[in-house]
């Protein structure tokens, strides 16, 4: 491999990681969200 070719398969890696540290929280978010709902339906 080249220079060029380490540096894609790098910052490849890193856009790879940074997609799923953010759908982890989005999917916390969500959750986050559902669980406040229910708690608001339940309690009234």
């Amino acid at each position: 491999m080249t220079l060029k070719d380490d540096r894609i398969l790098e910052i490849r890696r890193r856009q790879k990681s940074r997609a799923l540290v953010m759908a982890l929280l989005l999917g916390a978010f969500v959750l986050l969200i559902y669980g406040i709902t229910i708690v608001r339906m339940t309690g009234k």
